[in-house]
Formats: structure tokens, C-alpha cells, sequence
């Protein structure tokens, strides 16, 4: 017998398993009235009514609906109410430039756009037949009281299309399958030991990769999901204290935004309680230590890309690290990890990692030349250099030109079109340079024909790309290295940032 996965199945197991459980406590404040307290109950109502109304609407199996919005309790239900009857489900990073998401919502082209109220001032720039503002729409979204029309599950349909920076200036919209995301989700949750007594803070956005697949592990143990809107160090401290959460994702810079403002807390802090699962860069011994004896949360660190659902690899503490010191135990949690259960890893001559798994994505939305380059010899490629030892990857440099900024991505070239576009710049290069906040900061190395400074730069940078992608430092040059051809020689432009370092991630 084969019975075809979808990510139905975790809200159908919920729903079957624990109706009356508090499924889900909504962000209290927010711009759109907060759901409050909903049951697993109340989940998959809502989630069916979701997919009633896209039946009304005349939006068939497979069409795109996208999502704008920061972390909700309508966003996680919306994983379910799309993608759960056979849609396909578009989540898109909130932080966003309008021109950025007009061309993701045009790429993918959705034909239903649900916006956060805070960014309401995007219907005007996207072009759907349908378009819906949470919270004043929320009649013409989840009334619907009508069954919605059966869907026959295929796991190897698209589940979700998730938009990532790459090596080009445009996102590229990575496919996932149910099959992928399934796969996911339940491997991460079986290593990381996700139970039904797990109350889990999305500190995470729950549109990067799918809360790196918590919105389904999560939901399918019946455990206890408490939704954080915005990034705050004390905030995510009382809350891990008021709801006695035990489990959260993030990337180091918001451990570091809490071990700041530990500084100020005197309360407690879930300590020997709660599981801290890391990624997105590779955090620096010292915060690993921190985390471990400052907070008493485990540190668990996974490595993945939004191409593979992410996990490929997991670290995590082992009984044979026991009898070693606190130091040495940080130093091996700092490694990328194990390979995840039927994940295989290589490293090719070049020092590429490689990789396959059931996670591994389906292809590039409407982009075949650059699928088939990701998935050349039946591998992925990564674009991250490293090594592959005593059965730990160990990440050292990226190969693919993408800076990791706080867990988001960044595509240098995005950045270096934007500020080219400035009468006044001649060249330019941006490279990230090391941050112990940040993992990398975005940094632009630019030669000038003209008089400009570096606020103005920065001010024209942040007319055309996302806050997050804006360069932290400008900093000017007489010249750039390239070779003869003319060709950017990075790795001498990176040489004096990186020096004295073993890996040029950070």
C-alpha cells in the first residue's frame, strides 16, 4: 500500500488527536484583531473554510495564492487552508522593497494576494485578480461555512514556492513538494525530539522555508504554537516564561538580541527547559557557550538551504561529548552537523558541498537552466565550501555569492545594481564582512567619479532594495581588484575583513 503524503497531514492528525488543545496563541498585538486562543479545532475550521472560499473563487488546484505578512496566527493557518486542498502556497518575506514583491507575485503569478495590514499599501502595486487585506477581509476569506471540494493528495505536486536571493539580482522561486516538505518536517521533528508537550515560539518567520518546516512538524505532534510578531530580546523572554515554552528556531543574530537584553532581565529564562535549534550562519563559539550557560538552553544547530526544506544536517550534544569541557562541546556544536536521516553528503574536487535527500526541492519556478545547473549529476550543489569529516560538514566558505545577514540572504549583485545605478559610481563591489550580531554585514567597496557620501548611498540603496539588504558600511577605494579579464577578484577584496580567520562565513 502507498498512501501519498500532504502537508494535510499534520493538521489532520492534530485535528483528529487533540480538537480541544490550545493549537494556537496569536500575536497579541498587531495591526489586524488577534485570534486569541485557537483550538486544533478551530485550525482546521478555519482552514477549510479558507479553502471553500478559494473553490468560490474559481481558484483551481495548482494556481498560487501568496501571502505577505509577518508571523500570524492567519499565516499559519494559511499553510493548511491552500496548500492542504491541492494550491499552491506563496509565502513572502515581509521585509520586502514593493518592487520586489511585484515582480515575486508576477513571477509566480498568483492570482489571490493576502497582505498584512501594515502592508496594505501594496495592492496597489500588485497585479492579481483577487487581493485581500487580513483582518478587513476576513469575511471574504474564512466565512465560508460550505465543505470545500476533495482533493486528491499527490505528493509530488508543489506544495509551496519560496522565493530566496541567489547569485542573480532576481529571487528565484524554489518549488517544494509535499513530499519534501512531509519528509522535512517529520525528520526534524524526530531529531530535534518535537513531543505534544512542546509549547514552540515562533520567533523564526514563519515565510522563511516554511518555519524551516515547524508549521507542519509542530502542528502534526498537537503541540502548542505562540506566535511572536516582531523581534524583541526581553519580549521573547517573557514569553518564554509566560507560556513555559520549550522549543524555538532562529538565527544567531536573535540570540544575540537576547543575550543583550539578559543584561536587563531578572527573571527566569526556560532554563534546562528549552531547546534553541540554530541556523542561517555559522555562530561564533563564544555564543554557543553563552546560550548554553547564560540562558541553560540546549543549542542545536542544523544546516540547510531554502532549497532543501532546509535541514540537511543536524549538531547536537552527544553522549560522547559528556566528559569533555564546556569549550570543547561549543566547538563541536559550532560544526554544521551530522547528516540528517537519507541525507547523503560528498564534497567535490573544488570543495563544494553536495548533497541528496527526499528534502532536496523540485526545481526553480519557471527557471529550467538554473535547476538544471542546482541538480547537475543528480546532486545538489550547494554553492557552500567546506569539508565533510568523521561524518560532520563543516561550512568554510560560500561559493555562490550570497551574504547571510542576520539568517536572510542576500545577493551582492542586487545590491551592487542598485548603488551602480548612482550617477556618482564608477565601480562597486559589496562583500560581507564579519558581525558578531549578524553573522555578515552587507558591505559595499565603491570607487566614485564624483562627490557622494556615504549616507547618500546608502539613502539611494534604500529607494530600491529591502532595509535588510541596505549596506551597513560604504566604504570608498582608489581602485578594485579584478584579473585581466576584468573579472572582481573578491577573495582579495574579502582578505582584509577575513584575516586571521579559519573560515570566511561567519
Amino acid at each position: 500500500m502507498k498512501v501519498p503524503f500532504s502537508v494535510r497531514d499534520f493538521l489532520d492528525r492534530a485535528h483528529a488527536v487533540y480538537p480541544d488543545r490550545i493549537a494556537v496563541v496569536d500575536e497579541p498585538r498587531q495591526p489586524a484583531p488577534s485570534w486569541g486562543e485557537l483550538t486544533y479545532r478551530d485550525v482546521m475550521r478555519l482552514a477549510r473554510s479558507q479553502a471553500a472560499t478559494l473553490d468560490d473563487l474559481g481558484v483551481e488546484r495548482g494556481a498560487r495564492v501568496a501571502m505577505v505578512s509577518h508571523n500570524a496566527a492567519r499565516t499559519l493557518v494559511s499553510f493548511f487552508g491552500v496548500s492542504g486542498w491541492g494550491r499552491v502556497f506563496v509565502p513572502i518575506n515581509f521585509r520586502l522593497a514593493a518592487a520586489e514583491v511585484e515582480y515575486i507575485v508576477g513571477h509566480c503569478g498568483a492570482e489571490v494576494v493576502l497582505l498584512d495590514p501594515d502592508l496594505a499599501h501594496l495592492a496597489d502595486v500588485v497585479k492579481a485578480q483577487h487581493v485581500f487585506i487580513l483582518g478587513e477581509d476576513d469575511e471574504r476569506i474564512w466565512a465560508s461555512t460550505a465543505d470545500p471540494e476533495p482533493w486528491e493528495p499527490d505528493e509530488d505536486a508543489t506544495a509551496t514556492i519560496n522565493y530566496t536571493s541567489g547569485t542573480t539580482a532576481r529571487p528565484k522561486g524554489v518549488q517544494q513538494t509535499h513530499r519534501a516538505l512531509w519528509v522535512n518536517a517529520t525528520v526534524f521533528g524526530w531529531q530535534a525530539s518535537v513531543s505534544d508537550r512542546d509549547v514552540y515560539l515562533h520567533t523564526l518567520p514563519m515565510f522563511h522555508c516554511n518555519g524551516w518546516g515547524q508549521v507542519y512538524g509542530v502542528t502534526g505532534m498537537g503541540a502548542q504554537h505562540i506566535v511572536l510578531r516582531q523581534i524583541d530580546g526581553a519580549e521573547i523572554l517573557r514569553r518564554i516564561e509566560e507560556h513555559q515554552v520549550t522549543y524555538l528556531c532562529c538565527a544567531p543574530a536573535v540570540l544575540s538580541i537576547v543575550l543583550d537584553a539578559l543584561k536587563e532581565w531578572d527573571g527566569p529564562t526556560g532554563r534546562d527547559r528549552v531547546r534553541c535549534v540554530v541556523a542561517g550562519a555559522p555562530p561564533p563559539t563564544r555564543t554557543i557557550e553563552r546560550v548554553r550557560e547564560e540562558l541553560g538552553w540546549e543549542f542545536i544547530q542544523i544546516y540547510g538551504l531554502t532549497e532543501t526544506a532546509p535541514l540537511l544536517t543536524m549538531s547536537r550534544m552527544r553522549a560522547e561529548w559528556d566528559d569533555l569541557d564546556p569549550a570543547e562541546q561549543a566547538r563541536n556544536l559550532g560544526r554544521a552537523g551530522a547528516p540528517a536521516l537519507s541525507t547523503s553528503v560528498m564534497v567535490d574536487d573544488s570543495g563544494e558541498i553536495l548533497v541528496r535527500s527526499n528534502t532536496v526541492f523540485e526545481g526553480y519556478w519557471e527557471n529550467p537552466d538554473a535547476t538544471d545547473e542546482a541538480l547537475a549529476g543528480d546532486w545538489f550543489h550547494t554553492g557552500d565550501g567546506g569539508t565533510y569529516e568523521e561524518g560532520y560538514v563543516s561550512i568554510s566558505d560560500r561559493k555562490k555569492d550570497v551574504i547571510v545577514s542576520g539568517g536572510e540572504n542576500v545577493s551582492s549583485i542586487e545590491v551592487e545594481d542598485a548603488l551602480a545605478s548612482h550617477d556618482a559610481v564608477r565601480e562597486v563591489a559589496v562583500i560581507g564582512i564579519p558581525d558578531d550580531r549578524w553573522g555578515e554585514l552587507v558591505t559595499a567597496l565603491v570607487v566614485t567619479d564624483g562627490e557622494v557620501t556615504e549616507d547618500e548611498l546608502k539613502a539611494h540603496a534604500r529607494e530600491r532594495l529591502a532595509g535588510y539588504k541596505v549596506p551597513k558600511r560604504v566604504l570608498f577605494r582608489e581602485e578594485l581588484a579584478r584579473t585581466a579579464t576584468g573579472k572582481l577578484q573578491k577573495f582579495k577584496l574579502r582578505q582584509e575583513f577575513w584575516e586571521g580567520r579559519d573560515r570566511t562565513v561567519n
